[in-house]
């Protein structure tokens, strides 16, 4: 019974632990998000990775692999990367390759597996997301996306502006297409000389919470299968059964990995422990794949 309630009391700081991580961290990178968005017009983005661009790509999967995120602060990234219409491919490469492939995760994989080992790893993350990302783009997908509900475009934008678009201060509404000369100009969001406008940041905080409210029900999900994992399916079960006799171990070390989410600078440590208890090095890197690129 003790044991039970010692498992119980694991899953439970666990769930805790990563609700309140995870949310902190999915705020703060969304915002961080918006207010780079704030200052890189769009078509910028759109140019470096645009889907019939080749090079974009290749931009995606380097700005990926010098990105710390997990796969779940990749996420802001990626809504931020969708709504300035950046390619759907180049988007999915990021996506893909954030979680998997960064400096910190080469030095401690060279130091744990040897270079030969992060040289295969490297190649072969970089290969299949980019190739993933071609097929995917290629099959249509970018039709299922969802669109959000927030935006940090001007509030007093049409629908369509072009490049050098100015407004002029108003007073009765930021928003009223009537331009009208004041003495004393009050804040508007259109203006171009206000003395007071809108604090980015506050207006970068409030996109994140819209976009935090839209994904906490996946979120705490995810979060409670992990912590129960964690809590009630000790490592020695899985090394057990994922050696490099069983020739299930790899595909079963990915399946147990998803839900689990453990960054991959805590999986490589983890990893090198149950290497040394029997588990195959192939459901070791589909342990580490599973668990910081898929969770």
């Amino acid at each position: 019974m003790s044991s039970w309630l010692a498992m119980l009391q694991d899953a439970a700081e666990m769930f805790v632990f990563l609700a309140v991580e995870l949310s902190l961290l999915f705020i703060v990178i969304s915002a961080g998000v918006s207010l780079i968005r704030q200052k890189v017009p769009d078509h910028k983005i759109q140019q470096m990775m645009g889907a019939r661009k080749g090079r974009g790509y290749l931009l995606a999967a380097l700005l990926g692999a010098v990105t710390p995120f997990c796969s779940c602060s990749t996420i802001p990234m990626l809504r931020g990367l969708l709504s300035a219409k950046a390619g759907f491919g180049p988007t999915l490469t990021f996506l893909f390759v954030s979680p998997l492939l960064n400096p910190i995760i080469v030095g401690l994989m060279w130091m744990t597996f040897g270079w030969k080992v992060t040289l295969l790893y490297a190649i072969i993350a970089a290969g299949v997301s980019v190739l993933a990302s071609i097929i995917l783009d290629s099959l249509g997908f970018e039709r299922h996306i969802i669109a959000s509900k927030s935006s940090s475009a001007n509030c007093c934008a049409p629908a369509k502006t072009s490049p050098g678009t100015t407004y002029t201060p108003i007073k009765v509404s930021c928003c009223s297409p009537a331009a009208k000369a004041i003495e004393n100009p009050v804040v508007t969001c259109c203006s171009t000389k206000a003395v007071v406008s809108i604090n980015p940041i506050k207006l970068a905080t409030k996109d994140a919470l819209q976009q935090f409210k839209d994904v906490l029900p996946y979120l705490l999900l995810g979060v409670l299968i992990g912590s129960f994992i964690y809590g009630f399916i000790p490592s020695a079960w899985i090394a057990a059964h994922a050696g490099a006799d069983n020739p299930f171990a790899i595909p079963l070390s990915a399946v147990v990995g998803i839900p689990l989410y453990i960054r991959a600078e805590a999986v490589i440590p983890l990893a090198s422990v149950l290497m040394t208890k029997g588990m195959g090095l192939g459901a070791l890197m589909a342990l580490i794949i599973g668990s910081a690129g898929a969770s």
